[in-house]
């Protein structure tokens, strides 16, 4: 288990979670990206930004 960037909710790793999957954030809606697996790890995902500085996902 780790936890979100984000809010700090608690973010679990499914069986057959793997390297680079996306999930969300039941708590925030959050895009996050899974960047380890041993130890549990997820990071904001990467997006870009749009002319009026809003993230938008890829």
């Amino acid at each position: 288990m780790t936890e979100c960037p984000v809010c700090g909710a608690d973010i679990e790793k499914a069986s057959d979670t793997v390297l680079g999957e996306l999930l969300e954030c039941s708590d925030c809606g959050t895009e996050l990206e899974v960047t380890n697996l041993n130890p549990f790890n997820v990071e904001e995902a990467p997006g870009f930004l749009d002319d009026v500085n809003n993230q938008i996902p890829l």
